[in-house]
Parts: C-alpha cells; sequence; structure tokens
C-alpha cells in the first residue's frame, strides 16, 4: 500500500503503475509455452511439419513487414493508440485460437501476433514520453519488473493448471483470453502523452533535447509551447498545433526526417557502438529463432502425445534464473569498455555450446538445462549491451538505436527462416536447423573472441577518459532487465 500511496502522488507514479499493470496482465500469457502441443494436438490438428515449415514462418515475415511502420506510428500518434491495439491484438490472438478451426484461421493468428510483438516498441517508449529524466531508471525498473513476474507467473500457472489441475489446453487459453482481456481494458487507463519525440516541428527540437538533459519535465507540452508569432494570430496556428493537419504538414515532416537523420548519425558514430549494435543484432537474431521453434525440439525429444509436458514450469524457472543472471550485471564493477567486447564472446560461446547440448541430447531434461543456459547467457549479455548503447545516447537516439538494431535483427531472423526453415526452399527439419543454430552462434563467439581479445589487449594500459569512467559508473549500477528486445 505505501508503494502505491507514492507512486499515485508523484507525476510519473500514475502512468508507471497503469503502465506496470498492463504489462503484466499483457505478458500472463499462461497458454503460451503450450502453443505448439495445442497446434499439433487433437484440437488443431495440423501437423509438425506444416507448423515448422510453413505456420511459424508467417510470424516472421509478419513482424519485419510491420516493424518499421509502427515505429514510426508510434511515435506519430503518441504511443497510447498503438498499446491499446496491442491490446485489442492480444484478445483477438485467443479468440482465434479458442474459436477458430481450419489452417487459415492460424495464418490469420500469426499475423496478428505480428501486430502484438511489432507494437512492443510502444509499450517500451511509452514511459518516457511522459516522465521525466530523473524517473528513467526507477520506472523502467517498475516496467521490466512487471513484465517479467507476467511472463513467469503466468507459465507456472499454467504449468500447475496443467500438470496438477487437469485442465486441457482448450482451458488454459480461455483462461489467457481472461488475462489479455483485462490488459486491454487496462490500456484506455494511460494518460495520451502530450508530445512526441520525432513529429515534433523544428521550434521545438531544440527545446526537447534541452529539456531532456537539463530540466525536470513539464505539464506544459512542447507542441503546446506558443511563439510571439503564434501569438499575433492564433487562429492561423491553432490547427497546426492540435490538429492532424499540422502533424502532416510538410514542415512538421521534414522536421521529423532531419531528426531521424541526426539521431542515426549520432547513434553510429562511434565504432564502439557499432560493435555493440553488431551483436545485439546478430545474436538477438538467433535467440528469436531458437525461442520460436523450442517447442518443436521439446516435442521431438519428448512427443507431448505420449509425455508429459513441463513446458510451463521450464519457462518459468528460465525466466527466473536469466532475470538473476542479467540483475547481478548491476553488481558487477567491471570497465566494460574494455573487457565487454570479449565478454560477449565467452558468453556467446557458452550459448552456443547450450545450443549443441539441445540439439545432441535424448533426454528432454538436459535440453531444458540447455535452453536455460542459452537463455540466461543472452540475458545477461543482451543487458550489458543495454548498458553501453544507453549511457552513451541521448532519448532520441536511444529510441531509434534500439529500434533499428531490431530490424537488422529480424531482418537476419527473416533470411534464416527463408532459407533454413521456410517450405518452398530448404525446409529443414528441426534437428538439422538447431545444428545450424548452434553453429551461427559458435561463429558469433569466435568473431567477438577476436575482436575481445585485441580490445582488451590495445586498451588495458590506455587511460580512460574522465567522462567515460563516469558514464562507466553509470553501467555498474543500473540493471535493465530484457525478456525480448526493444
Amino acid at each position: 500500500m505505501g508503494c502505491w500511496a507514492e507512486l499515485k502522488s508523484s507525476d510519473w507514479g500514475f502512468p508507471t503503475a497503469v503502465l506496470s499493470l498492463y504489462g503484466f496482465f499483457a505478458n500472463c500469457r499462461i497458454a503460451e509455452p503450450f502453443l505448439t502441443p495445442y497446434l499439433i494436438g487433437p484440437y488443431k490438428n495440423i501437423s509438425e511439419e506444416v507448423v515448422t515449415n510453413y505456420l511459424y514462418p508467417i510470424w516472421t515475415y509478419s513482424y519485419l513487414a510491420f516493424l518499421f511502420p509502427v515505429f514510426l506510428l508510434t511515435d506519430f500518434l503518441r504511443h497510447k493508440p498503438l498499446i491499446v491495439v496491442q491490446g485489442l491484438f492480444l484478445v483477438s490472438n485467443y479468440v482465434l485460437l479458442c474459436f477458430a478451426p481450419g489452417l487459415l484461421s492460424m495464418v490469420f493468428l500469426e499475423i496478428h501476433y505480428a501486430v502484438v510483438t511489432a507494437t512492443e516498441v510502444a509499450y517500451f517508449s511509452y514511459i518516457y514520453s511522459v516522465i521525466s529524466l530523473e524517473n528513467y531508471q526507477r520506472a523502467t525498473g517498475y516496467l521490466r519488473s512487471a513484465m517479467l513476474f507476467g511472463y513467469t507467473f503466468g507459465a507456472g500457472l499454467g504449468q500447475v493448471l496443467v500438470s496438477l489441475a487437469g485442465l486441457d489446453y482448450f482451458d488454459i487459453n480461455a483462461i489467457t483470453l481472461g488475462t489479455t482481456s483485462v490488459a486491454f481494458l487496462i490500456s484506455f487507463w494511460l494518460p495520451r502523452p502530450r508530445r512526441s519525440m520525432f513529429f515534433k516541428g523544428r521550434k521545438t527540437v531544440a527545446w526537447v533535447r534541452q529539456s531532456q538533459r537539463e530540466l525536470p519535465w513539464r505539464t506544459d507540452s512542447p507542441d503546446e509551447t506558443v511563439s510571439d508569432e503564434e501569438e499575433a494570430s492564433p487562429g492561423k496556428h491553432k490547427m497546426e498545433r492540435h490538429g492532424n493537419a499540422g502533424w502532416c504538414s510538410r514542415k512538421n515532416v521534414f522536421s521529423a526526417g532531419h531528426l531521424l537523420w541526426q539521431s542515426f548519425r549520432e547513434s553510429y558514430s562511434s565504432r564502439h557502438l557499432i560493435y555493440w549494435s553488431l551483436w545485439w543484432a546478430l545474436a538477438t537474431a538467433g535467440y528469436m529463432q531458437i525461442l520460436n521453434y523450442i517447442q518443436l525440439m521439446w516435442d521431438h525429444i519428448a512427443p507431448s502425445a505420449t509425455s508429459s509436458v513441463y513446458n510451463g514450469g521450464v519457462e518459468a524457472a528460465c525466466s527466473l534464473v536469466g532475470a538473476a543472471a542479467a540483475f547481478s550485471v548491476g553488481y558487477i564493477k567491471v570497465n566494460w569498455s574494455v573487457w565487454g567486447e570479449l565478454a560477449l564472446g565467452l558468453f556467446s560461446a557458452i550459448g552456443a555450446g547450450a545450443v549443441f547440448l539441445i540439439v545432441l541430447t535424448s533426454n528432454i531434461w538436459a535440453c531444458y538445462a540447455g535452453y536455460a543456459l542459452f537463455k540466461s547467457c543472452y540475458m545477461l549479455l543482451i543487458t550489458i549491451t543495454t548498458f553501453q548503447i544507453a549511457v552513451n545516447l541521448s532519448m532520441e537516439c536511444y529510441a531509434l538505436t534500439f529500434g533499428i538494431n531490431t530490424f537488422v535483427a529480424l531482418s537476419l531472423q527473416t533470411m534464416m527462416t527463408l532459407i533454413v526453415v521456410d517450405g518452398a526452399t530448404l525446409g529443414l527439419d528441426i534437428v538439422t536447423q538447431f545444428i545450424i543454430y548452434g553453429t551461427y552462434h559458435a561463429v558469433i563467439s569466435v568473431l567477438f573472441l577476436i575482436r575481445g581479445t585485441y580490445t582488451a589487449c590495445t586498451k588495458r594500459h590506455t587511460p580512460e577518459p574522465p567522462d567515460n569512467k563516469q558514464k562507466e559508473s553509470v553501467g555498474e549500477h543500473v540493471a535493465v532487465i530484457h525478456e525480448e528486445p526493444f
């Protein structure tokens, strides 16, 4: 109660609390760890080959198609409408799963889920447009914790309902429909941000940049700041300041494009940040591919038709172990500018070994352990990467960089899906796919072991500039847990 009272009494508390509540229910997807057994079981009766080589790739292609337009729409419409859309499509997702028969309905399901994942950018960036800079760290902690707890609670509850309560997969999909409906209703409570990050006009770009670095968040919107010219002719500028015509004006679009380009140049002007972004894109592509197809590997080793399924319990345990690994980064005092790239190489090698364990074992529990190890390594490294990128960038560059990195990762994942998985090309079986994924992560580890060794040798005895030391200290004391990439 004390925590809630503190949130409610502060200017940043209400949107943070509502968004955290939304994040909990939106990620409390009780049935998600059991999606593959549900699709290939008697309820949908789709073959494993069709699910692997035809159905799941549709999500990847659709996600790639939606990601960049959704990123621009999120800023243009100021976040809230996209979060409401995400909640709506979460509901329609489980309506299709519960009540729509046939393969065609499952194709629409994959497209709907692509909209859900693409609009996650709105969830992740919303809070930074409505709160002050000094509250970013605390708000991020609440949001990440809510997401993680929701996912862990949902997966664990799903396992209990299946194993102990004896509910079938249709029942837990119906329950998940209820939790996502609650998330959809909560999304309407979110206050709409008064400003966007890029679509805000030339006159306000400098004001916003300065306020983000120096000033507390103001209750008056930068879009509503009135100039001397506007005071002289308020009717002329009323539509431009408050209506969609102003937002769509040529001057505003040009200003947004110019700011996007400037942010892009700032984000990738440093070779150091380019290497971290490269690892982000390469590793995330492989991580999402394994995350997307791991249930098929589990079903291959221990078929759900004849074996007990513990997918929910495994996902819940993996989330907690991975979160603990990521959280520990904030308490490890390491000069990441010297040793960070080497750490990327070492833990990527461990992750590659874990993927080979998954594919080479015939014991389902060893497969579960390999998945837990792989996921923990990724969450640890993505947290380190987040620190190294975020502490060196302004807020505009922060959002754009993570958007671009995710887009590159998804493009790589789409290429892997098209070549390796899609039935129209190679259409490989699940075992061969995972051998390729293990090899892929091994190549990443070799590249960054070489690069990391070079960086450690050249920078170890080089004095670090004072401002970099200060930024490094920020990275050592801030922990951001990533269950899904931005």
